[in-house]
């Protein structure tokens, strides 16, 4: 065991002795070097100066400093040496308006049809299951508020396998956000091996978003289709070509997105696509998408195809899952009794 050095209080007695610091005051009473600072010159060498720091541009500031002369170089004849700083690339600023406005006739939605089908009818007044996808709606913009970007405003519904209830999702969610004022909502139906989108809601399949893609000179907005559902626009799957994901990942897809959305700072659209396990198209789809909402279905959707899926959506920076067909609450909650239904 070490015997323990007896330790002297420094002189308090009236003379003019420092007292020192606990290590001073360790260091002689156990024979250790005193503390002190390493020291550091005033000013680095020249070569040292060039080596851990970059040479600053003289700006007249300070009174002392001295013109560097530059390196000398052979030049061509008639060439000349910009000395200011590199010009930063011009961001890619929206315009105040939006570039394409829809303008297409309005088709009329049954809303027995939708009833019958169990869909939010947007005559109806509150209900339970609207009151769930405004609690959905109001995530999806807030994301997209605080984004701000062109990508924020696309959101892609996707599940893992078919029958979980993506297009159910889909429908609600641009039914909800067609309520929101002052809001345009552009439901694609980007299934384009099953699409369903026109025949649930009682309508006709025409032309759409395949031809669009497959044609240069087909102008997007020429395809879009109102309905009488304030806010809500519909652009159809189209003709099937059997390289749905070849067209996909080409840069008129991205044209043609960013036509939709540039400028319409109050336009979300909402793409119902193909099951991400199933086919192809999600996964490039979600390259075009800010946000995605992967749907499960309760006592159905297995853990390793939600990890599957999410990894093939990966792309998209944002994506969050949607339980769906949850018949019991851990939590207790019954969205819509306050207004009387769901009781």
């Amino acid at each position: 065991m070490n015997k323990p050095a007896n330790l002297k209080p420094s002189n308090d007695d009236g003379d003019n002795t420092k007292r020192g610091s606990l290590f001073e005051r360790a260091s002689g009473a156990f024979g250790l070097d005193r503390l002190k600072p390493a020291a550091v010159p005033d000013k680095l060498a020249d070569d040292k100066a060039k080596k851990f720091a970059p040479r600053r541009r003289d700006t007249g500031a300070s009174p002392t400093s001295t013109p560097v002369p530059a390196a000398s170089a052979t030049l061509p004849e008639g060439a000349s040496v910009s000395t200011g700083p590199a010009s930063a690339p011009a961001a890619d600023t929206e315009p105040a308006q939006p570039e394409i406005v829809f303008r297409g006739g309005k088709q009329s939605i049954d809303r027995k049809h939708l009833r019958e089908q169990g869909l939010i009818d947007p005559d109806g007044g509150a209900s339970t299951l609207l009151e769930e996808f405004r609690i959905v709606k109001r995530q999806v913009l807030a994301t997209m508020r605080r984004e701000g970007s062109q990508a924020a405003r696309r959101v892609l519904v996707c599940s893992p396998h078919p029958n979980e209830g993506k297009t159910f999702c889909a429908l609600n969610l641009a039914i909800a956000l067609a309520g929101e004022r002052e809001m345009e909502v552009l439901l694609i139906d980007a299934d384009f091996g099953k699409p369903s989108i026109m025949g649930k809601l009682g309508l006709d399949e025409t032309k759409g978003f395949m031809d669009v893609l497959a044609d240069e000179r087909a102008r997007v907005e020429d395809f879009v289709l109102g309905t009488d559902v304030p806010g809500l626009y519909l652009l159809p799957a189209g003709e099937r070509t059997g390289r749905d994901s070849e067209y996909l990942a080409s840069q008129r897809t991205q044209q043609v997105l960013d036509k939709l959305t540039r400028g319409a700072r109050n336009r979300i659209v909402i793409f119902d696509s193909p099951p991400a396990l199933a086919a192809t198209p999600a996964a490039e789809l979600a390259k075009h998408a800010g946000q995605a909402l992967l749907v499960a279905r309760a006592d159905m959707t297995g853990r390793a195809a939600l990890e599957d899926a999410i990894d093939l959506l990966s792309a998209c920076p944002d994506i969050r899952l949607l339980l769906n067909d949850a018949t019991f609450s851990p939590s207790g909650r019954r969205f819509g009794t306050y207004y009387g239904y769901g009781e």
